[in-house]
C-alpha cells in the first residue's frame, strides 16, 4: 500500500533526526508542568510534514506540535514526531515516531518506529500487522491474573491523581504485573506483538493512538473506551487488549468508577 510505504519511509527518516539529537543538547522546553518539547520533536515533525505536503498537497495533517493543517476532509495524516519526549529528554531509551493515515474517517494504515531498537511496527487495514518483516499477533493469555499490563499517566496527572492511581491499583492487584514505560504508541504495539496482554491510559490525543491502534487491531487485538464502546482516536481514554482479557479489564475499571 502506497500510504503505508510512505509512512514507513518518513518514520525512519524522522527516527534518524531523533538519533542525531539523542546524545546532544535537546533544547528542552515546557508546554505544561509535565509536558516537554525538544528541538528533536520540532525537526522530526517538520521533516514529516514537509514531505507529506510535497507529495500530497491536498491532504490534511494533524501533528502534535503544529496542530491541524490542510483542507482535505477525506484524507488525513496523524503524526506524533516523538512519542515519549520525557524519556527522550532524560536519555531513557523508550520512545518512537508514530504516523497514521485516515481516509474518510477510517484508519487505513499506521507505522510506529522505535529508533533505539530499530523496530518498525506497521499495519494496513485488512492486510495484517508486522514487526519489521515478520507478521505479529496478540497473545493467548486468557486470564487477567496471568496478564502483563502496560499503562501511562496523563500529563495532567497532578489534577487527576486519585483517578489514575485508583485504576493503577485495581490492575496491579488483579494482574500478574504492570509496567509503565512512557510511550503509548509502543505500548499498543507491544500488546499487538504479544509482549504484553493489555494496556490502558487516560488523557491521550489522536497522535498518541492512531498508528498503534490499527497495528493492534490488525494483530487481532481489541480497543475500546472505558465503557466498552469501540475506540475512536478522538477519545481520550483507551483500553486495549488481546481480546481475551478485555471483559475482565472492563470490569476492573467499572468497579473503580462506581460511585
Amino acid at each position: 500500500m502506497e500510504y503505508l510505504d510512505v509512512a514507513a519511509e518518513l518514520a525512519h527518516a524522522a527516527g534518524d533526526v531523533l538519533r542525531h539529537y539523542a546524545s546532544r543538547d535537546k533544547q528542552v522546553e515546557f508546554k505544561g508542568k509535565s509536558n516537554l518539547v525538544t528541538v528533536a520533536d520540532r525537526e522530526s515533525e517538520a521533516l514529516i510534514v514537509r514531505e507529506i505536503r510535497r507529495r500530497y498537497p491536498a491532504h490534511s495533517i494533524l501533528a502534535e506540535e503544529s496542530g491541524i493543517s490542510g483542507a482535505a476532509a477525506d484524507a488525513c495524516w496523524i503524526i506524533d514526531p516523538l512519542d515519549g519526549t520525557t524519556n527522550y529528554a532524560h536519555q531513557f531509551p523508550v520512545y518512537s515516531v508514530s504516523i497514521g493515515f485516515e481516509l474518510h474517517g477510517i484508519l487505513e494504515c499506521g507505522v510506529v518506529f522505535d529508533p533505539v531498537r530499530d523496530e518498525t511496527f506497521r499495519a494496513a487495514r485488512g492486510k495484517g500487522a508486522w514487526l519489521n518483516d515478520q507478521p505479529i499477533a496478540v497473545s493467548c493469555v486468557g486470564k487477567l491474573a496471568e496478564g502483563l499490563l502496560l499503562t501511562g499517566f496523563p500529563y495532567d496527572f497532578r489534577e487527576r491523581a486519585d483517578e489514575a492511581l485508583a485504576l493503577f491499583r485495581a490492575f496491579l492487584v488483579r494482574s500478574q504485573a504492570v509496567r509503565r514505560a512512557g510511550s503509548a504508541a509502543l505500548d499498543l504495539c507491544y500488546v499487538a506483538a504479544g509482549r504484553s496482554d493489555g494496556f490502558w491510559e487516560l488523557g491521550l490525543n489522536p497522535w498518541d493512538t492512531a498508528a498503534g491502534t490499527i497495528v493492534l487491531e490488525e494483530a487481532g487485538g481489541r480497543a475500546s473506551d472505558f465503557s466498552g464502546n469501540d475506540f475512536t482516536i478522538r477519545g481520550t481514554a483507551i483500553l486495549a487488549s488481546n481480546g481475551l482479557i478485555h471483559d475482565e479489564m472492563l470490569d476492573a475499571i467499572e468497579r473503580v468508577r462506581q460511585p
